[in-house]
């Protein structure tokens, strides 16, 4: 095996004992990219000397006896809207094309003082608004495992980036399940945290209330790895919420012995392909095999998560995406007479479609006449729907469920289908409505051996509880499948 397949948790371990050193790593996971990314398109942005200056230091610091953390000298690839210092962070817009942040996102530090290695930034939706990586100002990811199809959105980079092994682990955001789709797609690990429990300090908001930064891995030790690195109240951060952080990999273990798994029949009806509910149910089984007891039930405002969390995200970007003038930093148009034609000519120039159609929705259920109509209307029905879920843990301890109704679509089939695109989020959305933690992991796979993801849900701050679940599905199968084989025949960028 080449280093880049092996596991974050392993190469940690390889390097403790001196059995490779970070620099090696390193360069297998630069070369990884080098001969593979002109087909899978997962990097923006690349810093090779810098990532192996970062590694240097890890051995240099490994060779005067240091102990380090878990992470170090392990490559971390970073969704494009998480500010990196020195490192241009684009969200894929052309507004944002040239911009350099003076400043790192309160996880980057983390990672940073973790002595990660970070080789660059990955592709994504534009400023998160896609569910397929399609909606990119600069390219279009490919799935690594059929390179035809979408690898999902908005964190589609990261996952593919993730399955392809361009790098070990990384990171996304997820609003409405912009890291967990992704996952389900290219058949890796997926973490959403707690709303709060990783700080939003420094990453570019879409929706405020409902983004999250969270994890990627190939196996569930290694998302566990990436967000015990991250997690943790941050003063920067006003809803960062203030509680004693314990590490979670540590306490991984396979049993789900007495665990009480509920299974909300909205989530398996009309409109979720046959394979995927099958997948999804046969891991359920094996579950219950090794102790759990399964317990249907039902969440009945489901089917208008969708409608709800568009209303709602729509209007905070509206809000969020204000800033975008052309005054300050980012693009400006070259075609203006007055102050009022610069900014028109630089926001119709400077956005896509998917971001313009969204701004112009949030614009208008916050206007006078229709907030109470839409918007106040979307806010009551999150309470309700956070109550549903509050009330089923009363009777279970997780929820399982499918990722996404369907595997990954051909690249350009549904982009000209907004309602088509929105679809993909029904399963994820009401997560993140209700603000609660949610991981996706491999369970199978379609006929056209395409990865299908299943999705658990808990309480919030359950993420022990929802890693070690995974962790005890994993480890019941025999491990996940490894990653897909890429000829490398287009070269390098």
């Amino acid at each position: 095996m080449e280093l880049y397949e092996y596991s974050a948790a392993k190469l940690s371990a390889m390097m403790e004992q001196g059995e490779i050193s970070a620099r090696e790593l390193c360069e297998s996971v630069l070369n990884r990219i080098e001969t593979t990314d002109r087909e899978v398109r997962a990097y923006l942005t690349l810093q090779k000397e810098e990532a192996l200056k970062q590694a240097d230091e890890v051995d240099k610091l490994r060779r005067s006896g240091e102990a380090l953390p878990p992470l170090a000298g392990i490559p971390v690839g970073i969704k494009d809207n998480i500010c990196t210092k020195g490192l241009r962070t684009t969200c894929a817009s052309r507004m944002l094309h040239n911009f350099v942040p003076p400043y790192d996102a309160t996880v980057i530090k983390k990672l940073r003082a973790q002595y990660a290695v970070i080789p660059g930034k990955l592709n994504m939706d534009e400023f998160a608004m896609g569910s397929s990586t399609e909606t990119s100002y600069f390219q279009k990811t490919a799935n690594p495992h059929d390179l035809t199809r979408i690898p999902g959105g908005s964190s589609g980079g990261s996952a593919a980036a993730v399955a392809a092994g361009s790098a070990v682990v990384a990171l996304g955001s997820d609003t409405g399940g912009s890291i967990r789709q992704p996952a389900s797609l290219c058949g890796v690990v997926g973490l959403k945290p707690t709303y709060g429990a990783v700080s939003r300090f420094g990453l570019v908001a879409f929706a405020s209330s409902l983004d999250q930064i969270g994890s990627f891995g190939r196996t569930v030790e290694d998302a566990a790895l990436l967000y015990d690195a991250v997690c943790g109240p941050d003063p920067m951060d006003a809803t960062s919420v203030r509680r004693d952080v314990t590490p979670i990999t540590p306490q991984l273990h396979p049993s789900v012995k007495g665990l009480k798994i509920g299974l909300p029949h909205e989530y398996f009806e009309e409109g979720v392909e046959e394979s995927t509910k099958n997948a999804v149910m046969n891991a359920a089984a094996e579950l219950e095999k090794a102790g759990a007891e399964l317990i249907p039930l039902s969440l009945p405002s489901t089917g208008y998560g969708l409608s709800a969390y568009y209303i709602i995200a729509s209007a905070e970007a509206s809000s969020n995406l204000a800033r975008f003038d052309g005054v300050k930093y980012g693009y400006r148009t070259e075609h203006f007479e007055t102050l009022e034609q610069m900014y028109e000519n630089t926001r119709s120039e400077g956005f896509g479609d998917e971001v313009k159609r969204r701004i112009l929705l949030g614009t208008f259920v916050l206007s006078s006449g229709y907030y109470d109509a839409y918007y106040k209307r979307a806010k009551m029905l999150q309470q309700q729907m956070t109550r549903e879920f509050v009330s089923v843990f009363e009777q279970c301890d997780l929820l399982l469920t499918p990722t996404t109704p369907y595997t990954a679509f051909k690249l350009g089939e549904r982009i000209d289908d907004p309602l088509m695109m929105y679809r993909c989020d029904v399963c994820t959305v009401p997560v993140n409505i209700a603000g609660l933690p949610a991981v996706s992991l491999p369970c199978g796979r379609d006929d056209m051996g395409l990865p299908i993801g299943m999705q658990l849900i808990g309480p919030h701050f359950s993420e022990a509880r929802l890693l070690n679940t995974a962790y005890s599905y994993e480890k019941l199968i025999g491990g996940f499948p490894p990653m897909p084989r890429l000829s490398g025949k287009e070269g390098a960028k």
